[in-house]
């Protein structure tokens, strides 16, 4: 079917066609279907099976597109394996294997699965040229494709949509816009040159990577609001630490190491997550009961929090300018304090019993640590941020 540009055996012509098979950007689509059949608690194999064709024939579809446009449209790479010809017959035959199992799936499980199915494969048809010139389309194009398998495996298993799998798509098209944001920036000069408007071409490489980490950031936090709220098992909030040591190294290397370690963080984030979902290790296990210290609760958490302040004042080098703002918020947080105590809006339990003007000590302590806590984050995130060059 002269898939190949190089040779006429059958050799050759798949080799054409394996070579838009990208395993870094394929399985993540596939292990996310089959992490929404996990969601499901029982997993039936036959609906499993058939939701990661769908995905892949979608992925597909999208690699084999976006190299036909990149060397035949818009001539911007220097060779690709495959023939004008060859592109447009296998993005066909994708695209009738992408229906063939979405038509399977809605027979064997139903409509609402079979709805869900078909936008993985208009994300990836549409990538390239559609979608891949406008910041927010290209960033949000993969990452959206990961949630909506992540929903549609679901939705294979039960026939339905639910919480716990929304909220995992959410998370993860928040954490993946970030990697992608960063992945993007490796080809910031070349992006510029043609005029492809990323995020990092639309922003700046600076603000484009500290908009990753914020979404980084949000991400891990809906994480732990999830696991609070009983959304997600107790333990997925160990992804987040796992995800997060990887932040770390990859804040101090260039786009290209950043990119590599976060994209291995997302496995591992995911590994963490499928545990959680699996074999859930915290059910059962209660919250730590500080409450046994007695009367010196309170002082204890002060205690703790105000040694947490104090290191990252001391880091950003704010000690100073941190005392005589919390000097001057002092006398207004007082008189706030003493009056909702007088009128009855809360009271403390767990206290040593000792007031001093008119209020208990945890109090006059707690006017402190909080300004001070709130000023070391303040110092400590706007010192990193550095100015745009």
């Amino acid at each position: 079917m002269s898939f190949a540009r190089r040779g006429d055996d059958v050799r050759a012509e798949l080799g054409a066609l394996a070579s838009q098979v990208h395993p870094v950007f394929m399985m993540p689509p596939l292990a996310s279907s089959a992490f929404g059949a996990l969601l499901a608690g029982t997993v039936a194999p036959a609906p499993l099976v058939l939701h990661a064709f769908a995905a892949f024939f979608a992925v597909y579809t999208a690699h084999l597109k976006d190299g036909y446009v990149d060397f035949y449209v818009r001539d911007e790479d220097d060779d690709h394996p495959m023939t004008e010809t060859g592109c447009r017959r296998a993005i066909l035959l994708a695209t009738l294997g992408f229906a063939g199992v979405t038509v399977a799936i809605g027979s064997l499980v139903g409509l609402v699965a079979a709805v869900l199915t078909v936008p993985m494969w208009l994300l990836g048809f549409l990538h390239a040229p559609q979608f891949d010139t406008h910041p927010v389309t290209t960033t949000l194009g993969y990452p959206l494709g990961i949630g909506l398998a992540i929903l549609g495996g679901y939705a294979a298993q039960t026939g339905q949509i639910a919480v716990r799998p929304l909220a995992f798509s959410l998370v993860f098209l928040v954490i993946l816009a970030g990697v992608k944001i960063v992945d993007d920036s490796q080809d910031y000069a070349y992006d510029r040159s043609i005029g492809k408007r990323t995020v990092a071409v639309a922003l700046g490489q600076t603000r484009a990577r500290r908009l990753a980490y914020a979404l980084f950031y949000a991400g891990g936090t809906l994480v732990v609001i999830f696991s609070v709220s009983s959304i997600f098992p107790a333990a997925a909030s160990l992804a987040v630490v796992a995800f997060a040591a990887v932040v770390l190294f990859a804040d101090r290397a260039g786009a290209t190491v950043a990119t590599m370690l976060l994209v291995r963080g997302t496995y591992v984030f995911l590994a963490f997550l499928v545990a959680a979902v699996w074999y859930r290790p915290l059910v059962g296990v209660p919250l730590p009961d500080i409450g046994v210290l007695g009367p010196f609760t309170y002082l204890a958490t002060e205690f703790v929090f105000g040694l947490f302040a104090l290191a990252l004042l001391l880091r950003a080098k704010a000690l100073v300018r941190a005392g005589v703002t919390v000097l001057a918020l002092y006398p207004l947080a007082y008189v706030w304090d003493w009056y909702t105590l007088t009128v009855g809006v809360f009271a403390i339990r767990l206290r040593t019993g000792v007031d001093l003007f008119g209020i208990p000590i945890e109090e006059h302590l707690f006017m402190i640590v909080v300004p001070a806590l709130v000023i070391g984050l303040h110092e400590t995130l706007h010192g990193h941020l550095r100015p745009e060059a």
